[in-house]
């Protein structure tokens, strides 16, 4: 344990202590040492672990697949918050599929739906999500039926402008999939797609939520309202997190 911890924060660790725990917990030997050189060499704590802590519980996570940040708990707490058992909830853009996952935990018996574009981020969400992954572009691998009938939409669209990718830590910018991260010149590409959608697939009384930054919001909510939704902002200065809610009526 203690050359664990000495290993780690001679590469930078900053949790040093916690993230040896962790890895000691999960191997010995010859495969402790290869993980604790992949997390050396820089590559997430996630990846190496084979999974991330999200909201209380454990979801796979891969190579090549967008880790949960702790601050989308706001935008997973405001969803469970208008779902109930029957609800069809939808969350695009799904990596992992943690999002809808823990939903679907919060909220027995809602009927999900997952999708993105990346087929590293479907092969995880697979194991993840108690519902259906589609692999495709948005809503385009998405059943008809749904149209229409969508109560909650989650979208955890990336949002970081193009320019600023290369500002984010390494460990993001440099293993995570770009697909996940860039959100194009003002970092509202996708959501601008996401949005203008949205009124076709929402139920009356459906809602739609997405993380963006502090910065964005206002931007967002009117590109929300453009798209014939209402709109409002919602900050957890706990979480560093702010979630754009439009809703359908």
């Amino acid at each position: 344990m203690g050359d664990v911890v000495e290993e780690l924060r001679a590469a930078g660790c900053v949790f040093a202590e916690d993230e040896a725990r962790l890895l000691t917990a999960a191997a010995s030997g010859d495969e402790l040492r290869a993980m604790v050189a992949r997390r050396v060499a820089g590559e997430p704590l996630e990846y190496v672990l084979g999974w991330a802590e999200f909201a209380g519980r454990r979801y796979v996570v891969a190579p090549g697949v967008f880790v949960p940040r702790h601050r989308t708990e706001l935008l997973v707490r405001l969803a469970a918050g208008f779902a109930h058992g029957e609800s069809v909830v939808l969350d695009l853009c799904c990596g992992s599929g943690a999002l809808g996952a823990t939903v679907a935990a919060e909220v027995p018996g809602i009927e999900l739906h997952a999708t993105d574009i990346e087929p590293a981020a479907v092969r995880c969400a697979r194991q993840n999500v108690p519902g259906a992954v589609y692999e495709g572009d948005l809503y385009a691998p998405l059943p008809p039926r749904l149209r229409g009938h969508v109560d909650v939409l989650i979208a955890n669209v990336p949002y970081v402008p193009t320019g600023e990718v290369a500002l984010m830590p390494p460990e993001a910018r440099d293993h995570e999939p770009r697909v996940a991260l860039d959100g194009g010149s003002d970092g509202l590409d996708v959501l601008r797609r996401v949005v203008a959608e949205a009124p076709a697939w929402l139920a009356p009384g459906g809602h739609v939520l997405f993380e963006a930054g502090g910065r964005q919001a206002p931007a967002a909510a009117a590109e929300v309202r453009r798209a014939g939704l209402a709109a409002s902002i919602e900050h957890d200065d706990d979480l560093g997190a702010t979630v754009v809610v439009g809703d359908r009526f």
